[in-house]
């Protein structure tokens, strides 16, 4: 799909520059997947304190089962 966007040059080069990618199609595209990375990492923490644990759940016993 072409798009046309109007991207600041400084930032565009030093991307493909750190990031060391061929094209600004590379580094556009790295990223768009980096920065959805990071914002999924983060609803993650929403999940914290959710998670109810068996109060008589016993790790030692299951290990000697093995």
């Amino acid at each position: 799909m072409a798009t046309n966007l109007q991207i600041d040059d400084r930032l565009l080069n030093r991307a493909q520059k750190i990031g060391g990618f061929r094209t600004k199609k590379d580094t556009v595209n790295q990223a768009l997947a980096e920065f959805l990375r990071r914002r999924e990492q983060k609803s993650i923490g929403a999940l914290f304190g959710t998670v109810d644990f068996l109060a008589d759940f016993d790790h030692k016993k299951l290990r000697a089962n093995r």
